[in-house]
């Protein structure tokens, strides 16, 4: 070889050597990872985790480069200006795409930031239907909304249960209320009649007065919109005012920390939904329980399994357009078609998952055991 030709060749060779070097993509995880629902944040960080590294275990190509998935996690603390912060960080720190958030009251503000930015966002959890009544093009959800919950509620405690008198709670929340609303404005519609409507915060464990006022309407049910670390004590009191009505919640309750927490008081007089299937329902449910306790050497909890394909839809898309640049694989994400571990991954025109299941559970022998 000449020398003046010396500088192509190693020209060529930094080009060739460039092609076939990996490239590092961040995919954003938000939720609380601190607080009285870390355990929920934890649960889906851990699902969102679990999807990544099995992607890097297979070998991506995208755009002819190897690509090593990167999982950027972010403590939101379930707080709607901190989760706008963390938003901020994560379009800044350069995500191409983020899992989350967990809860409806973080999700609808953030989801503003990564729609300014371009970036797709895909919610595991949030339910709260005014998240994608926002018609922002980059929100999209895994689970069913809660408009879907409550009218499958509504109408198993009206026509199941014989429930005439409910009286309803909620922690004013995104999620809570909205779930609260919505359920009262079912059971309404199915004959059933509001007999109390009262509200809380999502911090208070001393339910007392609110229960007082409640056992005064004679209610058939009391129906709390929430979560499990304020649903637990409120169970609690319910029992110790001596109330018998049945118990009846939302996804937020439906869970095994729930059975935890709440190991005393639980009977079968106790009722929830929850958004999706049961795992031993799910497509890839009992292999991705066993593939997460192995991983994690702990039980899903709820949400791992809806983070894992919120992660899997993100990468699928970008396999789908061949790129990692938002605005290239965002159109391929409103057209994925592509089997999950919880069901087939396919979005409407709003973002919502279609055909989001909604199961109903009562409590027996220390579990939930699904009804329909």
């Amino acid at each position: 070889m000449k020398l003046k030709q010396l500088p192509l060749a190693l020209a060529l060779l930094g080009l060739t050597a460039a092609a076939s070097a990996d490239i590092t993509v961040k995919i954003g995880a938000a939720g609380p990872l601190t607080g009285p629902v870390s355990h929920f944040g934890k649960d889906g960080e851990n699902g969102a985790r679990l999807a990544v590294e099995d992607a890097n275990a297979r070998g991506i190509t995208i755009g002819g480069q190897k690509v090593k998935f990167e999982l950027v996690s972010e403590d939101d603390q379930s707080d709607p200006r901190t989760a706008t912060a963390v938003a901020q960080r994560l379009v800044d720190g350069g995500v191409k795409g983020v899992v989350g958030h967990v809860t409806s009251g973080a999700t609808i503000p953030a989801s503003r930031v990564y729609e300014q930015a371009g970036i797709p966002s895909i919610t595991p959890s949030a339910t709260s239907p005014v998240l994608t009544q926002q018609n922002f093009k980059t929100t999209f959800r895994v689970i069913a909304n809660d408009n879907q919950q409550a009218e499958s509620m509504a109408d198993y405690a009206v026509k199941k249960l014989g429930v005439k008198r409910i009286a309803i709670i909620d922690d004013r929340t995104a999620y809570g209320q909205g779930l609260a609303d919505a359920l009262a404005a079912a059971v309404r519609k199915l004959g059933a009649q509001v007999v109390s409507r009262e509200f809380t915060n999502d911090k208070a464990t001393d339910f007392m007065s609110i229960l007082t006022k409640v056992k005064g309407a004679n209610p058939d049910a009391i129906f709390y919109g929430g979560m499990d670390a304020q649903g637990s004590p409120m169970l609690r009191q319910v029992r110790q005012l001596g109330m018998k009505s049945l118990f009846l919640s939302g996804d937020g309750l439906c869970t095994a920390q729930m059975l935890k927490l709440s190991a005393k008081e639980l009977d079968e007089r106790v009722y929830c939904t929850q958004a999706g299937v049961p795992m031993d329902k799910m497509a890839g449910g009992a292999k991705f329980a066993e593939h997460f306790k192995e991983r994690f050497k702990a039980d899903v909890l709820l949400y791992a399994p809806y983070s894992y394909d919120a992660t899997t839809a993100l990468i699928e898309a970008m396999k789908a357009a061949n790129s990692v640049e938002p605005a290239k694989y965002l159109p391929a994400l409103k057209n994925l078609n592509v089997k999950g571990v919880t069901g087939n991954l396919a979005f409407d025109a709003k973002g919502d998952i279609k055909n989001g299941g909604v199961t109903f559970y009562s409590y027996k022998d220390g579990k939930w055991v699904a009804k329909q």
